[in-house]
């Protein structure tokens, strides 16, 4: 198996940003634990900040056979219609995770526009929400 994560805006400062809501690990620091914890799927990450460059980061995806995309769009979840569409507009399943639970935060987090296009959400498990997006996977294979 073969998972691509994309993380938004802001994620490059995991480890240093509101450390009460995202915590004080590195997501650097974190991948690794993930590439330990799933030896047997090859996992991949990207980041950036920029609307464009992650709508083309998935459809490279899409080109390149990944099995399943964990995105984390950050505060384009709520503002980003591209972004909706380019998750629509691939094959590859999609899982949409946030860190912390977006349902407890302001009223404009309670908004997303990719998830009506994602295979599932995880919301609020911290980082831990990405191994649970990526056991997904194996449940959305054997369906």
């Amino acid at each position: 198996m073969k998972i691509l994560i994309i993380n938004g805006p802001n994620l490059n400062l995991l480890g240093k940003r509101q450390p009460e809501i995202y915590g004080s690990v590195t997501f650097d620091q974190y991948f690794a634990d993930l590439q330990f914890h799933f030896k047997e799927i090859e996992l991949a990450s990207y980041q950036s900040n920029v609307e464009g460059e992650l709508i083309n980061r998935l459809h490279e995806a899409q080109d390149e056979d990944y099995d399943g995309i964990v995105l984390n769009p950050g505060a384009y979840t709520h503002t980003s219609l591209a972004l909706a569409d380019a998750v629509s507009s691939i094959e590859t399943p999609v899982v949409e995770i946030h860190i912390s639970n977006v349902m407890d935060r302001e009223q404009i987090r309670h908004i997303s526009y990719i998830s009506k296009n994602a295979a599932g959400v995880v919301s609020g498990f911290g980082l831990d929400g990405y191994k649970l997006a990526i056991q997904s996977f194996a449940n959305l294979r054997n369906q």
